[in-house]
């Protein structure tokens, strides 16, 4: 019986980077127009689909999530949000420290400027049903009402809304990414921008694996000042959890994982029962580390203005916009679409090349996000010990 063989997202991404690079070295016009057109076609389907997942994913998850309502899920929530928030601006500071010597922004923008630009042969619009923002919003008050509200037509409409949005991703979005990423890449060649903008990123993404383990040092020293517990040790321990999701690259998949390491640090079961899995949900500092750093290596190459103020209320955003998006398959990066575009200023191309850096680092992002959850959970889980503790003796 023959096996058949079943590539994942990242291979499909990189086999498509080079075959476009390949390609583009000979390709003529006519054909990257082609693609051009399909990339101009599926780039509106992007900007249509995109608050439409964000209702889809941030409805359900809110009132999902208010429906287990209680201290300890305030507290995970917060200390997951501040987490992902301040690794999202820790990726920002040392990314301006160090990109701006990295980046040789006038090769990058001469090779632009000397490009020449390929027109599609036609073009269709595809207008959004509601801008980002707007969606945002609406997926906040269907999500609180519904977590209040005794409701169960209305919250199986928004989970059968939910499924909809994971069955266009999944069939339609994630099997034609590679052709989008393809044309990209085929067209950056013929204009001659692919050989900077690759010596530009090969030492940026080193970088960007070297903050993942200093976002993970620096958790677990904080929940070692609530456990006291060695933060060396219980980071190794934890380990089996990071080189699992390196594998599924699914937070949800490295669950069982994550739960028996946690445990095994000390935490109480049920605190651990409750804290992972809401946290594979919700906890993104991997996730946000990346889409920050990237952005930003973008922005310094086309010579951008950017701030702090900027960043930290993309990054802000950013935090809620990606709540319940590790279910799919690239889904953080699909999520921060419209604020890329809306608060920053992206470009069509520019999403394009943002969804494939993100893929390409796919496995550690989560890796790092999963493993992360163990600090919390052992934080969470020494308050609710203090507070107990505390109720008994008085």
């Amino acid at each position: 019986m023959k096996t058949r063989l079943r590539l994942g997202l990242l291979p499909k991404i990189l086999i498509a980077i080079v075959a476009g690079i390949a390609v583009g070295t000979f390709s003529p016009a006519w054909l990257a127009r082609i693609f051009v057109t399909f990339n101009g076609i599926f780039s509106q389907f992007l900007g249509f689909i995109i608050p439409l997942l964000i209702v889809g994913f941030v409805a359900p998850a809110i009132f999902e999530i208010g429906r287990k309502a209680g201290k300890m899920l305030v507290a995970t929530a917060l200390i997951a949000y501040a987490m992902t928030f301040a690794s999202g601006m820790m990726s920002y500071f040392v990314s301006d420290l160090t990109f701006p010597s990295m980046i040789k922004v006038d090769a990058y923008v001469a090779s632009r400027e000397a490009a020449v630009s390929v027109a599609p042969c036609f073009t269709v619009e595809i207008e959004p049903l509601m801008n980002v923002m707007t969606a945002l919003v609406l997926a906040f008050v269907i999500g609180l009402c519904l977590a209040r509200i005794d409701s169960g037509y209305f919250r199986n409409v928004m989970l059968d809304f939910r499924q909809v949005i994971n069955l266009t991703i999944g069939k339609v979005i994630i099997p034609l990414l590679p052709l989008y990423i393809f044309g990209i890449f085929l067209s950056m060649t013929l204009t001659g921008e692919v050989g900077s903008m690759l010596r530009t990123f090969a030492g940026i993404i080193l970088v960007i694996f070297a903050m993942h383990v200093g976002v993970l040092i620096v958790q677990y020293l904080i929940a070692s000042l609530f456990s006291r517990i060695n933060p060396f040790k219980a980071l190794w321990r934890m380990m089996p959890a990071y080189f699992t999701a390196l594998g599924t690259q699914s937070s949800a998949a490295t669950i069982p994982v994550t739960l028996r390491q946690t445990v095994a640090l000390g935490v109480d079961k049920d605190t651990a029962g409750f804290v992972i899995p809401l946290c594979a949900t919700i906890h993104m500092s991997g996730s946000t580390l990346k889409i920050v750093a990237c952005a930003l290596a973008l922005m310094l190459t086309h010579s951008m203005p950017y701030s702090v103020e900027m960043f930290a209320g993309f990054i802000a955003m950013l935090g809620i916009t990606i709540v319940a998006a590790p279910g799919v398959p690239g889904g953080a990066i699909m999520a921060s679409l419209g604020l890329l575009s809306s608060m920053l200023g992206f470009t069509e191309a520019d999403n394009a090349l943002m969804i494939a850096l993100y893929i390409a680092m796919d496995s550690f992002g989560t890796a790092c996000n999963v493993t992360g959850d163990g600090a919390i959970a052992q934080i969470v889980d020494r308050i609710f010990k203090k507070s107990t503790l505390h109720k008994q003796n008085n």
